[in-house]
């Protein structure tokens, strides 16, 4: 029988189509791809379909081509009409063949260095910020906001959530797909719980680049606060802050301390706020346990209770993802200029519009711009005329506010997660330095302000000019000993600061 030519098998519907789409993928790629070159704009979805859509795309069309052709094949070979050998000739003499030969080559080339491009520029875009911020824009605006005014804006969110090491980048993707799932099937939580079960220990990571041997014993700076009052007077705290010197040497002291030390803890909440139960391991190797006298735990509870050897992250456990009270926010404004501290009572009016409740962030501005305006308008004319463009620019600001710090839509404010770093918004230090931990020996873990920081000096309306150098901490209202037993977050944890005589610390 005669011999047919095989040239007609991928002329059919079937591999047409994956022709066309291989080459519209190839085409989009390299478009995509040039794009991204030229401008240096990196957009989640544009990452997305270049790094995954398109080049799936190129490889279901690709595999179509063959398919269609073994189907015509099949087909001629049941026909019986010619003779079809199982397997395709290749005949280099023969020029068409020569030529198919030469483009299958040159194609197959183009296409694993497309495939590798992509492949390699996908592996980056699945490790970036943007991809991990914005692509789930909704579950991490919060968090991605937060990072993006945070000291660790320039580091990637793999580098302290996945760290080196394949292992760990392995449980990264795992977990990735259960986020995935989560977020296309709207399963996950309003409000994204903390803190992360099974996080990473922070010598995996943190200490990558803060290095702990290299920590230095102290270092001064200097609070700036402003009263809530008609003239926003300035407040000013300067402290030396007791680090600690080098952590892991046997002369470790100061707050660093904490990680030279081997420290255990248990805690009966998730969000590690009431700790009952410490242990420390002294120098000569021996055990001290403290316990809460308010609610000791039994030795059956402490046997069955879940024990945390303290790390960097039990008090750096917002290093990244920080959220400023609305009082922090107008005070940190003051400083660098953006809203003039010589509009009246400013910073009152801006912390009680920020924290009412607001359904979104468009209600807040827009509450935000009519309360600050009306309040200067009905209360200081004449500064809502001379002072109007600094009054248009602190609405502006403190709208600013609100949108780095409130997420209504994720159910998420500043005070959502607590920062135990310091003890003004939240007990931070006081969950143990309480007074109220104390051993079977009689130790008790001390209160003491000086244990970590030493007040350099402070000025604000209630300490005279030219007074002597205060040597510790002058509250801004007369509180008498409650400064020493109630904590700092049991007034101020709303997130404002009080005004003087406004009867909040009297009891």
């Amino acid at each position: 029988m005669p011999i047919r030519k095989t040239a007609g098998y991928a002329w059919n519907m079937i591999s047409l189509i994956g022709m066309i789409l291989a080459v519209t993928a190839t085409g989009l790629i390299i478009a995509f791809l040039s794009f991204e070159f030229i401008t240096g704009v990196e957009k989640p979805y544009l990452g997305l379909m270049t790094y995954f859509l398109f080049p799936g795309m190129l490889i279901f069309g690709l595999l179509l081509v063959p398919i269609g052709a073994y189907r015509v094949r099949n087909e001629r070979r049941k026909q019986g009409d010619v003779e079809i050998p199982p397997y395709p000739r290749l005949d280099l003499n023969v020029p068409h063949r020569r030529h198919l030969f030469i483009f299958f080559i040159l194609a197959s080339i183009i296409f694993v260095l497309i495939v590798s491009i992509a492949s390699i520029k996908g592996f980056e875009f699945t490790e970036s910020t943007t991809f991990c911020g914005e692509l789930c824009h909704v579950v991490m605006e919060p968090e991605h906001t937060a990072w993006g005014n945070s000291p660790h804006a320039k580091v990637k969110c793999v580098e302290c959530h996945v760290g080196p090491g394949a292992a760990w980048y392995v449980k990264a993707k795992i977990s990735g797909l259960r986020q995935l799932y989560a977020v296309l099937f709207h399963t996950y939580p309003e409000t994204i719980e903390t803190p992360i079960e099974n996080l990473r220990p922070a010598r995996d990571t943190c200490e990558h680049c803060h290095w702990p041997e290299k920590f230095y014993a102290g270092r001064q700076k200097v609070f700036y606060h402003y009263a809530p009052n008609e003239a926003n007077t300035p407040r000013e705290i300067n402290m030396l802050i007791n680090i600690g010197g080098v952590p892991k040497s046997p002369h470790a002291k100061g707050i660093h301390w904490h990680i030279g030390s081997e420290v255990t803890y248990i805690a009966t909440d998730k969000k590690r706020l009431n700790i009952p139960y410490i242990s420390v391991k002294e120098k000569d190797g021996k055990i001290t346990e403290y316990m809460s006298t308010e609610k000791p735990l039994t030795r059956d509870e402490i046997a069955k209770a879940n024990k945390r050897l303290m790390d960097c992250t039990d008090c750096h456990n917002r290093p990244t993802h920080i959220y400023r009270s609305p009082s922090q926010e107008m005070d940190e404004n003051f400083v660098s200029g953006h809203i003039d501290s010589a509009l009246p009572y400013v910073k009152k009016v801006a912390v009680e519009l920020l924290t009412k409740p607001y359904k979104t962030t468009e209600e807040a501005n827009t509450s935000i711009a009519g309360g600050i305006q009306d309040y200067y308008n009905k209360n200081y004319p004449k500064v809502a005329a001379e002072k109007a463009a600094a009054i248009k620019k602190a609405v502006v600001e403190v709208q600013a506010i609100y949108r780095r710090n409130f997420f209504p839509q994720m159910k998420v404010s500043w005070n959502t997660y607590p920062n135990h770093i310091g003890h003004f918004y939240t007990p931070g230090c006081f969950r143990c330095h309480d007074g109220k931990h104390k051993s079977a020996q009689g130790k008790v873990i001390s209160k003491d302000c000086n244990l970590c920081h030493t007040v350099l000096g402070q000025k604000q309306e209630n300490i005279p000019a030219g007074a002597p150098q205060v040597k510790n901490f002058v509250h801004p209202v007369d509180i008498g000993d409650e400064i020493y037993k109630t904590n700092c977050s049991e007034c101020h944890s709303a997130g404002g600061e009080d005004v003087p005589g406004s009867g909040r610390h009297e009891k």
